[in-house]
């Protein structure tokens, strides 16, 4: 589970220049990243069995397919670096979140280039208003 809009409010000043889906989009932007980067596993709890999840265009739905195939990839250490968030409200009161960043993979040599790569999540809110779940989530690799 993810907090829900109430939790994720930092500061009172930024209720007023913020919307409620821009704050649990940055909100689960940064706890996702430091999720897979630092506790890869603990990424299950964010999604549930109708969750569905693409990498590279080959999908998985529920938790076990798509946490089997988060902590297979060839990698097993990496860092998100986010250059853009753009954070939509979606039917239902859910979220859509596109991000687009910068992936430092473990043993790269440090003049290599990062990896570009775009993720789109679909947020779907809890019953009962208790934080959000990753319905949709999308990731490609980004070459050119």
């Amino acid at each position: 589970t993810f907090p829900s809009t109430r939790e994720a409010t930092r500061d009172p000043t930024e209720v007023m220049a913020e919307a409620p889906f821009e704050q649990v989009g940055k909100a689960f932007v940064q706890h996702y990243y430091q999720t897979f980067d630092t506790n890869r596993a603990g990424l299950a709890m964010l999604y549930q069995e109708q969750s569905m999840f693409s990498w590279e265009g080959e999908k998985f739905q529920g938790v076990q397919n798509i946490m089997g195939k988060l902590q297979n990839l060839a990698f097993q250490q990496v860092a998100h670096q986010v250059t853009s968030l753009d954070c939509h409200p979606t039917a239902g009161d859910g979220v859509v979140v596109m991000v687009c960043g910068n992936l430092k993979v473990e043993g790269e040599s440090a003049d290599r280039p990062p990896l570009k790569y775009s993720q789109t999540f679909v947020l779907s809110p809890l019953p009962g208003g208790g934080g959000y779940w990753v319905l949709n989530d999308m990731f490609r690799l980004n070459y050119g």
